[in-house]
């Protein structure tokens, strides 16, 4: 299978989360992303909830998913100069 993407770093990411067992599989009818997960032999579904793009002022881009036991999971990837200003301690 191969993916498409809209920039080198996200292929790079679906990628790697391939090589490590988590395998895109669709988005639903609802617009939910579909993964199958081989370390556990199971589908998983998640919710996009919002979606902000990468933005060369921002130098980053942010998900917010929600899972099927309804916890809500923010994931940004981007520039470390951007992104570790803004982590908490520990």
């Amino acid at each position: 299978m191969n993916y498409n993407a809209s920039s080198p770093d996200e292929l790079a990411l679906t990628n790697a989360a391939r090589h490590f067992g988590i395998i895109f599989e669709e988005r639903d009818d609802d617009n939910n992303v579909v993964i199958h997960n081989k370390r556990t032999n199971t589908k998983e579904k998640y919710e996009l909830l919002n979606l902000i793009e990468f933005t060369s002022a921002r130098k980053r881009m942010t998900v917010i998913i929600k899972n099927e036991d309804g916890k809500i999971l923010c994931m940004t990837k981007g520039a470390d100069s951007h992104v570790l200003p803004r982590m908490a301690a520990g």
